[in-house]
């Protein structure tokens, strides 16, 4: 485990004459595809760890006191976790190498405090003057204040008006629960109970913070004097919205509390949690709580029991994962090791795909349903179980799995894939995360919407890979052609000047051009057409001097640093090296040295170790480290450079 967010040394850049010396790339692959396989859970799937922010673990600290439901044990393990992975500068970032964040360090700083950390042990106080430095705890995010008045530190009025009324605006309404994103969705509800019911943390030890505010009214004003003009109109809907509150009738209020409990409990999916992230499953957990469920009632049970599953205890220290990702993991290490013997699967890529096909949700109820009620379902869930929220991406990389495997035996489950997948297109052309045409940009402006993720709008990354199944599909109908032109279109105005793709579920633009080169070549661009070219030449100039490719999630922020980073990774150089190949730059000088990257950096037990993190989950909101890209995404590169010189 890292032990440190200070940004991680990079490997050593070696002299050309130590190329003779490098393994052969099929030793290498041999290597890293044994490596692979040992990971295999034996029912068939793969899964590693997906790592967040350390506000993620301070936030299970912080549950656990409000409940007064406290392991002491445990929490002296993240706490250690916590210690560890702070700044120089004495906050925390949302990513090794990034600057501190004040939202993260405030829950950290108070998780901290919560385990019995004193506010003047160095530590505590050099969090403490970072995050006064940056304004103090009025500048934090719209979550952090939730927990904040929760633990009685600020006034319900510091908060965003988010009444459990919500719950039955109509569909027409400028505002409906169905026009944000499923995660927005499965945060928003739950806190919508607690923010109408405002119940106090037990907090049996009566910890505040106190010692991080300044002058909250001058601070509440300079963060007001930030804001645009729509943002400054729906706040004043916001204190408006206060002010009237007291006059809602008692019983539209139950009314809506009802429907906002039933909407949580329908969707609780078991152990999987609801939504199956962690800030969903620790609103639901406390809503529980508050509407009065007891600590042995089964709801309230399987909730911990989900959170629970989210952590991974070491020996000295422990941390929770935002998710799980088997099916990601999974999808992806079949792709790889399809390339790795491109005649015919590995048994063990046989099993995995079998496991996957029992993981397709075909007529499970779904949010998705509500625009599309029709539709027959096909897609899969990013996790073990998450049947009301299938995703797009995950459903095309399993369903492109299936298809390469060419046993008849999938062929149902990919034509579903398929169906739902052109179901779900935007009217744009392009795909998105979860839903279609999660486009009502005005609702990134509400209070509440500070993170700025609030919607779901398709993305070049996925809609790219949905491209590259369809134009796999064997007797496409008319509707499955017009759907592939119209996503090919909207990829082509998507690129950027540079000649890159942003990627919304990969750090960031090699992610994202890789994953459009991919689909270019398989839809049958040609490597000649300008739109091709300009994004060889992008990865090519942006290709590092160890041969490598890097970048990091400070190109979320600046658009400047496309395809920069603190150094090469072996996950983003297979990316580049596995899109520079779609584009007939097999025999470059530049694929070359990507490739002897990887040969150099490869470890003795076959697979290769990145510190950094691979992924935002909200672009300057949560990004994640993914334990398997490191392990996957260099072998397919390998494989696929070998099998075109071969």
């Amino acid at each position: 485990m890292k032990t440190s967010n200070n940004p991680p040394s990079p490997p050593p850049v070696l002299p050309p004459t130590v190329h003779s010396q490098l393994p052969t790339e099929d030793l290498a692959i041999r290597l890293a595809t044994r490596a692979l396989l040992n990971l295999q859970h034996e029912e068939g799937y793969w899964r590693f760890n997906l790592e967040s922010d350390p506000g993620m673990s301070a936030d299970y600290i912080l549950m656990m006191h409000y409940m007064d439901d406290i392991d002491t044990e445990l929490q002296a393990k993240i706490a250690i976790y916590l210690r560890e992975h702070q700044s120089s500068d004495g906050g925390w970032p949302l990513y090794y190498g990034g600057s501190s964040d004040i939202s993260c360090a405030i829950k950290v700083y108070y998780a901290l405090k919560l385990t019995g950390d004193h506010h003047d042990l160095p530590h505590m106080k050099k969090a403490r003057e970072m995050i006064l430095s940056k304004g103090g705890a009025a500048f934090s995010s719209v979550f952090v204040k939730i927990t904040l008045a929760l633990f009685r530190q600020i006034s319900w009025e510091e908060v965003p008006f988010l009444p459990v009324e919500i719950m039955l605006l109509p569909r027409w309404f400028p505002f409906h629960i169905q026009k944000v994103s499923y995660w927005s969705r499965t945060v928003m509800v739950p806190l919508c109970i607690l923010c109408t019911l405002k119940p106090h943390a037990k907090n049996p030890r009566d910890i505040g913070v106190a010692e991080l505010f300044g002058n909250r009214s001058d601070q509440v004003k300079a963060s007001h004097s930030r804001l645009s003009l729509l943002s400054r109109l729906f706040l004043a809907l916001d204190w408006s919205g206060k002010r009237l509150e007291r006059f809602i009738p008692g019983w539209i209020r139950q009314r809506a509390l009802k429907k906002a409990e039933g909407w949580i409990v329908e969707r609780l999916n078991g152990t999987g949690g609801l939504g199956a992230i962690i800030p969903a499953m620790i609103g639901a957990y406390e809503v529980l709580d508050c509407l009065g469920y007891p600590s042995d009632h089964p709801h309230r049970i399987t909730a911990k029991r989900a959170l629970e599953g989210l952590l991974v205890i070491g020996d000295r220290s422990a941390w929770c994962q935002t998710c799980l990702s088997p099916v990601w993991d999974t999808g992806l290490s079949c792709l790889a090791l399809q390339e790795v013997n491109a005649r015919e699967d590995f048994p063990e890529v046989t099993v995995a795909l079998r496991w996957l096909q029992h993981k397709q949700l075909l007529d499970d109820p779904g949010d998705w349903r509500e625009y599309r009620p029709q539709l027959k379902g096909g897609g899969w869930a990013f996790e073990f179980q998450n049947n009301y929220y299938p995703d797009l991406d995950d459903t095309a990389a399993v369903a492109y799995a299936m298809y390469q495997a060419n046993d008849p035996c999938f062929q149902h489950s990919i034509q579903r894939a398929v169906d739902w997948l052109v179901g779900m297109q935007s009217r744009n052309g392009g795909f998105a995360s979860y839903d279609a045409d999660n486009t009502y940009y005005y609702l990134n402006e509400i209070p509440f919407a500070d993170h700025g993720a609030l919607l779901d709008p398709p993305t070049s990354d996925v809609s790219a890979r949905c491209l590259l199944l369809l134009s796999v599909v064997e007797g496409e109908s008319p509707l499955n052609q017009r759907a592939r032109q119209a996503c090919l279109s909207y990829l082509l105005k998507e690129q950027t000047a540079e000649g890159s793709w942003w990627g919304r579920w990969g750090t960031n633009y090699i992610y994202g051009t890789w994953s459009v080169l991919m689909a270019l070549e398989r839809v049958g661009e040609s490597s000649e057409t300008p739109s091709v070219q300009r994004a060889v030449h992008w990865l090519k100039r942006v290709q590092r001097k160890d041969g490598g490719w890097g970048e990091d999630n400070d190109s979320y922020w600046d658009e400047n640093r496309q395809g920069q980073g603190y150094a090469s990774t072996s996950y983003q150089t297979a990316w580049a090296l596995l899109g520079l190949m779609s584009a007939r730059e097999v025999q470059s000088a530049e694929v070359r040295k990507g490739i002897n990257y990887l040969l150099r950096t490869q470890k003795g037990d076959g697979l290769w170790k990145d510190d950094w993190f691979s992924a935002p989950g909200f672009p300057r909101v949560l990004y994640l480290k993914y334990g398997g890209y490191d392990k996957y995404f260099p072998l397919w590169a390998l494989a696929r450079y070998r099998n075109l010189c071969s």
